[in-house]
């Protein structure tokens, strides 16, 4: 996989082979696996507690639970159909071009704001521990997808390492 690395991430080629060799890792896997488990935590919170939870808040926060657990089922939606859609590649059903189109349909999108702090401290603990981990995981998933397309911010594309040799190159008289 250090190979599939080294590729140069702007270039379509690279971004191809970062994804055909990211999807086939254990990395990707224990990535699948922690999402679709989130999804069915998700889903047994609120089936089951997270309802009992629910029916004995106020009003106004009651509103709020509601909103915030339909934000959380959205975002986890999303993570699920990007996450089965680089397993499909991974496993030879769908290419990495056919891959790149679904994901046009369905994006990950940037990070929805979170509930008021104040707003957000009334909502039970364990709504806010599944909001709190989904964002996480989105993080996470943008990131790589941002990698995978070529698409990283400027940012994260730079190689401070490499600015820093360059740099130490030239001063050393070392540079063609």
């Amino acid at each position: 996989m250090n190979d599939v690395l080294m590729l140069e991430p702007n270039t379509d080629a690279g971004a191809i082979s970062f994804a055909r060799g990211f999807v086939k890792s254990d990395a990707f896997m224990a990535l699948f696996r922690e999402g679709m488990g989130l999804v069915e935590q998700t889903a047994a919170y609120l089936d089951g507690d997270g309802r009992a939870e629910s029916a004995a808040l106020p009003r106004g926060v009651a509103l709020s639970y509601a909103t915030e657990s339909m934000r959380l089922t959205t975002r986890l939606m999303q993570i699920a159909s990007w996450l089965l859609v680089q397993r499909a590649v991974a496993e030879g059903e769908m290419t990495a071009e056919q891959a790149r189109a679904e994901n046009d349909k369905v994006r990950i999108p940037e990070q929805m704001p979170s509930p008021a702090q104040a707003e957000a401290a009334l909502l039970p603990q364990g709504l806010r521990d599944l909001i709190d981990h989904s964002f996480r995981l989105q993080a996470r998933i943008r990131h790589l997808e941002g990698q995978m397309s070529g698409q990283a911010p400027a940012m994260e594309q730079a190689n401070p390492v490499q600015d820093q040799l360059t740099s130490l190159k030239a001063r050393l008289g070392l540079t063609r």
